[in-house]
């Protein structure tokens, strides 16, 4: 089955060939949408594909999205940004994608939003990528735009790279959330989770927990998101140095499901703050025992996971005296990660104890 690659662009002639490049290797027809580019993008992405379209920017991501599907004309449907990468064994996983008989509805990849050198994931979550055109699907929301997933779902290992070279500007999007409330727009449950995250990463700290705990009220919040609240609401009280309330809501967060690495480093990382340095050192070691679900659809920050438990751990334990424990949770951390900074500081620390003991 042909595929069609569809892409809403603004300002993006930094990075727009770089992920065209990629596309052309397995796309069928590239659709370029723009929203208004003052810049040369329009004139790099023509270099690639003639189906370029223009469509009034109106503060609404959906309805830009929603237009871009519907200039497509292959059986599958692909999204990607302007400053999206793909490596070259996933570009073979999706030609094979193209070739299965019966496909699924809606495809989930992942998409990685910061990596090692080596490209090995740090942060990243499942996002839905490709769907069947003849199922219609149509995105939602206006920031923070998705497509719900319904149908027939399939999971596939093939990693999406969000490489930005430029921040988003500052504001941006919580502008968009306020234009929206402005307008007596209600809010749907995901809706008001991600208005209430926008305003903690401005740094509206009290009226971000306010409206986490508003989302939280909400009968049909989705679970992964209801657990992100109480870790973004617990995030809000460390920076306004309520350390009580921030551990209490990430206890809170185990109610929903299995204690997730990101909330165990984070208990650790207060008692740690708090000098209680027993409590620390078993909620670090329960975060290295935890395995993340990148099928999960949740914010998965793979570090939590083995690389930071461990790395603190070695720190614990020196801050109690005891080297020994230390030591070994060095080669755990030094086995995640043997080029890390902290790491080749913390060998050269053991190097020189080893040597003055033997001397």
């Amino acid at each position: 089955m042909e595929l069609s690659v569809c892409m809403i662009v603004k300002n993006e002639e930094d990075v727009i060939a770089r992920c065209l490049e990629c596309v052309n290797k397995f796309a069928d027809e590239i659709i370029v949408v723009d929203t208004g580019s003052s810049d040369k993008t329009v004139d790099i992405a023509r270099k690639y594909t003639d189906k370029i379209y223009y469509f009034k920017w109106n503060y609404n991501f959906s309805d830009a999205r929603n237009f871009a599907f519907s200039k497509a004309t292959c059986g599958l449907l692909m999204w990607l940004d302007a400053d999206d990468v793909i490596l070259s064994e996933d570009i073979e996983k999706i030609k094979l994608l193209k070739t299965v008989e019966h496909p699924a509805d809606i495809y989930m990849f992942e998409y990685v939003l910061s990596h090692e050198d080596d490209m090995t994931p740090i942060f990243s979550y499942e996002r839905e990528r490709v769907f069947l055109k003849s199922k219609n699907y149509k995105w939602v929301d206006a920031i923070h735009e998705v497509i719900v997933p319904s149908g027939r779902i399939e999971h596939l290992n093939i990693k999406i790279y969000h490489e930005k070279i430029k921040p988003t500007p500052k504001g941006r999007n919580l502008k968009i959330y306020r234009n929206l409330k402005a307008q007596k727009v209600k809010f749907s449950p995901r809706q008001q989770f991600y208005y209430a995250r926008e305003l903690m990463f401005n740094t509206y700290y009290k009226k971000a927990i306010c409206e986490l705990k508003k989302f939280l009220r909400m009968p049909d919040g989705w679970v992964e998101n209801k657990i992100q609240a109480y870790i973004d609401i617990s995030n809000c009280y460390k920076y306004l140095n309520e350390y009580n309330k921030s551990t209490k809501m990430l206890f809170e967060s185990f109610l929903l499901g299995t204690p997730r690495g990101e909330a165990l480093c984070r208990l650790g990382e207060n008692f740690l703050l708090e000098k209680k340095y027993d409590e620390s050192i078993y909620w670090y070691k329960q975060a290295l025992n935890s395995s993340p679900n990148i099928n999960s659809g949740a914010f998965v920050q793979k570090d939590m996971y083995d690389f930071i438990p461990a790395l603190q751990l070695c720190y614990l334990y020196y801050l109690k005296g005891d080297l020994e424990n230390s030591y070994k949770y060095h080669l755990v951390s030094q086995k995640f990660k043997p080029n890390h900074v902290s790491v080749i500081h913390n060998q050269k620390f053991f190097d020189n104890r080893f040597e003055k003991s033997y001397k």
